[in-house]
C-alpha cells in the first residue's frame, strides 16, 4: 500500500510537470526531507529586462507562444502576440543551471526539485534533508535557503456604498468600460469558470485580451478546454510543495485551476465580476452583483486548497508566473500562518517575490489578516505591499422573533418570516418512542427521531451547539428535518457554550431565525417553559402554550452607521522582526468593506457549508476587503496608465475617508465578544489612512512616489540586512540607507521619537495648478512644525515638505495625529501620523 501511494504521488508530480532530478521517485528521498526555497545570487530574468522595458514604455515583458503547444494541455485564446520571446530561452537555461548546481552539490544523493523560479527571483524549491540544505547554503552561488512555510486564506451592494455608479464608474465611461484593458491576477483557491460573473458574452462590445498579457489556460478534466475566455484570460495551478507532503487530496482539492473551496471564486468576482448578475440564493432574490472593475480581465493562479491551505513554495511559483504573464495587479487574499523569522519580517520569500513584482510595475494588494483586534496582529508587513483591513458597510440583513409575551428578540437568517403567530415546540419535547435518547437530538439532524403530529404546522425549536461551529451538524440538515415534519418554520437557540462565534447570515427556504445571543436564547426558553402545561403525575406535556411570529430576514436594512473596523481585522503597529520591534511603516494601509459581502460562489465550493450548491455566498474577512481595492486600483490604472505602483497606493491612501456615513468618526470594534458594544474611534493602527474612497482616488491631486531603489535603501538600513538584500535582490548595499520614516510614503510613522526628528516628503501634482494650505493636529506628547505651510504647485511639478517633530513629554504609548493639505481647487490630501515612543529632554535640569 505504502509503495503504491508514493508511486501515485510520483505520477501526480510528473503530471504536474514537476521534474524529478536523477530519475528518483518520492520514496527515494530520505524521510526527514523537507521543502526548502533556495535563492541564487545571479539576477532573475525580470531584473535583466526591467531597464529595457521601462525604455519601451510598458512595464511588462511579453511571452511568445507558438500556435502549436505540443503538450496539448494548454490553450491560448487570442492569436499569439508577436512580442519578444527573449526570456523564454532564458527560463530554460536558468532551469538547466539549477539542475546542474543540484547535481554538483548533491553528487549521487537523492533529492527532488519542485520548481525553478526564474522571473522574479532566481532560485528553486527542492525537497532535501537538512544536511543537504546545509550543503546548498554553503555554496558561493547560493545566497539564501529558507524552509517552506504554510499560508492561509484570510458583492451586490458595496459598489453603491463606495459610490461607484455615480462616481468612479462615470469617470471611466460607465460600468461597461470600468477596468477595460487591465489584467488582475489572483493567487487564491482557483475559480469556477462556468460562473456567469466571468462570462465574456457581451456581443454589443468588442472585448479583446490585452496585448501585454501572455498567460495560458491549463486544460484538465475538471477545467476543460473552453473554460477560459476573453474575461478569464489565464488559469494555472501550483501544488508541488503540497503534493510532496502527501496531503494533497485529489477528490477535494482538484489538480487543476478549478475552485473546490469557493474562496477564490468569491474574491475574483468582488474585484472584477461582471455587472448586473442576479443573486438568487435558496430561491430568494437578493439584488444584482457587480465587481469593482466589471470590465477588467482576470487571471487565476491557484496555490490554495480546500483541505490544507497552501505553502510558500507554491505561492512564490504562482507570483513568479503571474508577473511573467504580464498581470497589472496581484491580489493576495492570503497571509502566512506565522510571523517570518530572521533579521526582519520583510525578508521572506513571498514579500521578496512581491518586491520584484513591484519592480516590474505590478500593484500588489494583500489582506491584512483575520487575527485582530490585538495590537501587532498584522500579517502583511512590507511597504511595497498595499495592505487592506476589513470594515462593515451600511447594509445589514437582520430578522427578529416576536414572542407571545410581546418580547422581541433579534436574530440572523436570510429567511422568510411567518404571516402570523405559531406554536413553539422544542425538539426534545417532540421525540417519538423510538428516538435514541442522545444529547444531540435537540440539533434536529434526523427527522426519524420526531413525532410528526407534534411538529407539523408549528415552529420547531432546535439547539445551535458547538457541533454546528465544527460542521458536524448543519442548518441545512435541520431545515431538511423541519420540512420532512411539515413544520411552519425553525428557531435556533444558541447553546451557552458557543462563545464569541460570529454566525454567518444563513440562507433558509423555510421561515427561520438563528438567535446568536445565549442570553436572548435564555429569555425565549424561559417564556417557552413557563407556557407549558404538564400532567402533574406523568410529567407528560399536555399543551404547548408558547407562540411566536418570525419577521423575515430577506429585506436588507440600510440604516446602519458604517463603516466600522471589524474586530477580526488585523491591527498595527507593523512588527519589524520576531522580537516584535516596531517598524517605521504604517500598516494596514486602509480599510475596505469586508463584512457580509455577497459574491460569486463555486459550484464545488465547500468552504462555507451554509452556501453549498449555491451560485452566490455571503462571506466576511479581510480576504473580501483586499479585492475591493484590487478592483479600484484597476480603475486608477486605467485612468493613469503611467502611474507607478507607489503612486496608485498613494492615490488610494491620501483620499481615504475618516468619517462614517453619519459624519461621525469611523469606529473600531475592540473585542470578539459583543463587538458592537465595545467600540471606540479608529486609529491609524486600526484603519491606516481611513476607509477607501473610490471616486476621490481617481482624482487625488497630489501623489507621493516611491521607487524600487528607495525600497532597497530601506532594506539596507535594517541592521545586519546586507547579506539578505544581496541574497534576494542580487544587489549590494551601498552608502544609500534610509529608515522607514524616510521612505516617501503617504503616512509618517516614528517608532521612537528621541527628542527631535525632521522628516521630509516629496509630493507631485498630477492635477491642474493649485494652491495648498497645510493644517495639522500633533500626536499627544509631541509638537510639529511644517514648512512651507502654504504653496502653489503647477501640474507635473514637485514640492518638498519638511516636518519637524519634537517630543514634549516622555510617553511610551502610541499617539496619533494628522496632516491635511487643502487645495483651493477642492483636493484634500490626508496624511496620518503615528509616534509610538516619545523621549523628551529632562526638563528638571534645564
Amino acid at each position: 500500500m505504502e509503495k503504491y501511494f508514493s508511486f501515485k504521488l510520483f505520477l501526480v508530480l510528473l503530471i504536474l510537470g514537476v521534474f524529478v532530478a536523477c530519475g528518483l521517485s518520492l520514496e527515494d528521498v530520505d524521510s526527514d526531507g523537507a521543502v526548502y526555497i533556495v535563492t541564487l545570487k545571479q539576477a532573475p530574468v525580470s531584473h535583466l529586462y526591467s531597464e529595457e522595458l521601462r525604455v519601451k514604455g510598458h512595464h511588462h515583458h511579453q511571452h511568445h507562444h507558438s500556435k502549436n503547444h505540443g503538450s496539448g494541455n494548454v490553450s491560448r485564446l487570442d492569436k499569439p502576440s508577436n512580442a519578444s520571446h527573449k526570456h523564454a530561452h532564458n527560463a530554460s537555461s536558468i532551469s538547466r543551471m539549477h539542475d546542474s548546481l543540484l547535481r554538483k552539490v548533491l553528487r549521487g544523493e537523492k533529492y527532488l526539485k519542485l520548481y525553478s523560479y526564474h522571473y522574479l527571483i532566481n532560485g528553486f524549491a527542492v525537497l532535501v534533508t537538512p544536511q543537504q540544505a546545509f550543503k546548498l547554503a554553503n555554496r558561493r552561488e547560493v545566497s539564501n535557503v529558507a524552509l517552506d512555510f504554510s499560508v492561509r486564506t484570510a458583492t451586490t451592494h458595496t459598489p453603491q456604498f463606495l459610490g461607484l455608479p455615480l462616481g468612479a464608474w462615470v469617470q471611466e465611461g460607465g460600468y461597461e468600460t470600468a477596468g477595460e484593458g487591465i489584467v488582475i491576477g489572483f493567487i487564491d483557491s482557483g475559480i469556477d469558470p462556468m460562473h456567469l460573473s466571468f462570462s465574456d458574452n457581451t456581443p454589443e462590445r468588442h472585448y479583446p485580451v490585452p496585448q501585454h498579457f501572455s498567460g495560458i489556460c491549463e486544460v484538465t478534466r475538471d477545467f476543460p478546454s473552453g473554460s477560459c475566455n476573453r474575461k478569464l484570460v489565464g488559469a494555472r495551478h501550483f501544488a508541488a510543495s503540497a503534493i510532496t507532503r502527501g496531503i494533497f487530496n485529489t477528490t477535494q482539492d482538484y489538480a487543476s485551476p478549478f475552485d473546490g473551496d469557493g474562496h477564490g471564486t468569491h474574491t475574483v468576482s468582488i474585484a472584477a465580476g461582471n455587472h448586473g448578475i442576479r443573486v438568487v440564493v435558496a430561491g430568494h432574490h437578493f439584488g444584482d452583483a457587480s465587481g469593482m472593475a466589471p470590465r477588467a480581465h482576470v487571471a487565476v493562479y491557484k496555490a490554495l486548497y480546500k483541505s490544507f491551505g497552501g505553502f510558500a513554495a507554491d505561492v512564490v511559483a504562482a507570483i513568479d508566473q503571474a508577473a511573467q504573464d504580464g498581470v497589472d495587479i496581484i491580489n493576495l487574499s492570503i497571509t502566512p500562518n506565522r510571523r517570518p523569522p530572521g533579521v526582519a519580517t520583510f525578508f521572506n520569500p513571498i514579500d521578496m517575490a512581491l518586491l520584484s513584482a513591484v519592480k516590474a510595475g505590478i500593484f500588489v494588494v494583500q489582506a491584512a489578516g483575520n487575527t485582530g483586534p490585538s495590537p501587532k496582529s498584522i500579517s502583511s508587513f512590507s511597504p511595497w505591499i498595499f495592505t487592506v483591513g476589513a470594515s462593515t458597510h451600511d447594509r445589514v440583513y437582520s430578522n427578529s422573533i416576536v414572542l407571545g409575551n410581546n418580547i422581541t428578540i433579534p436574530g440572523v437568517g436570510l429567511a422568510p418570516g411567518t404571516d402570523s403567530m405559531y406554536t413553539l415546540v422544542m425538539a426534545s419535547h417532540a421525540l417519538n418512542d423510538t428516538a435514541a435518547n442522545d444529547m444531540y437530538v435537540g440539533e434536529c439532524q434526523d427527522a426519524s427521531s420526531f413525532n410528526q403530529t407534534l411538529v407539523q404546522g408549528n415552529l420547531l425549536v432546535c439547539s445551535y451547539s458547538v457541533r454546528f461551529v465544527l460542521g458536524l451538524s448543519t442548518i441545512k440538515q435541520a431545515l431538511e428535518t423541519a420540512k420532512n415534519l411539515s413544520a411552519a418554520g425553525v428557531v435556533f437557540c444558541m447553546d451557552p457554550f458557543v462563545i464569541g462565534f460570529q454566525i454567518n447570515p444563513t440562507p433558509m427556504r423555510l421561515p427561520g431565525i438563528i438567535i446568536p445571543s445565549a442570553n436572548d436564547s435564555k429569555i425565549l426558553l424561559q417564556y417557552y417553559n413557563s407556557s407549558l402545561d404538564q400532567d402533574a403525575v406523568t410529567k407528560k406535556i399536555t399543551r404547548f402554550g408558547a407562540v411566536a411570529c418570525i419577521s423575515g430576514g430577506l429585506k436588507a436594512n440600510f440604516s446602519l452607521s458604517a463603516p466600522n473596523v471589524m474586530f477580526y481585522s488585523a491591527r498595527g503597529p507593523d512588527p519589524e522582526d520576531s522580537f516584535l520591534d516596531d517598524a517605521d511603516i504604517l500598516k494596514p494601509n486602509l480599510v475596505a468593506p469586508g463584512n457580509s459581502i455577497w459574491a460569486a460562489w463555486s459550484s464545488g465550493g465547500m468552504d462555507s457549508v451554509e452556501f453549498e450548491g449555491e451560485d452566490f455566498a455571503m462571506m466576511s474577512g479581510t480576504s473580501m476587503a483586499a479585492p475591493h481595492v484590487a478592483g479600484l486600483a484597476a480603475l486608477i490604472k486605467q485612468k493613469f496608465p503611467n502611474l507607478s505602483t507607489a503612486a496608485i497606493g498613494s492615490a488610494l491612501s491620501t483620499t481615504a475617508s475618516l468619517y462614517d456615513n453619519n459624519g461621525g468618526p469611523i469606529l473600531a470594534q475592540r473585542s470578539y465578544a459583543n463587538p458592537d458594544s465595545n467600540q471606540s474611534p479608529a486609529t491609524p493602527f486600526d484603519m491606516g489612512s481611513g476607509f477607501v474612497n473610490a471616486t476621490a482616488a481617481l482624482d487625488p491631486g497630489l501623489i507621493f512616489d516611491t521607487s524600487y531603489s528607495d525600497y532597497l535603501s530601506f532594506l539596507c538600513g535594517i541592521n545586519g540586512s546586507a547579506p539578505m538584500v544581496l541574497n534576494y535582490t542580487g544587489e549590494s548595499c551601498g552608502a544609500s540607507k534610509m529608515s522607514g520614516t524616510e521612505l516617501n510614503l503617504p503616512s509618517i510613522t516614528i517608532s521612537k521619537l528621541n527628542q527631535s526628528r525632521t522628516v521630509q516628503r516629496t509630493l507631485m501634482n498630477i492635477a491642474g495648478n493649485e494652491t495648498y494650505a497645510v493644517g495639522w493636529s500633533a500626536p499627544y506628547g509631541a509638537s510639529i512644525k511644517v514648512t512651507p505651510a502654504r504653496f502653489f504647485i503647477v501640474c507635473g511639478q514637485q514640492q518638498v515638505l519638511n516636518f519637524v517633530f519634537n517630543a514634549t513629554m516622555n510617553n511610551s504609548s502610541p499617539s496619533f495625529g494628522r496632516i491635511g493639505l487643502f487645495g483651493d481647487q477642492g483636493h484634500v490630501i490626508n496624511i496620518p501620523l503615528t509616534v509610538i515612543v516619545k523621549i523628551s529632554y529632562n526638563t528638571t535640569n534645564s
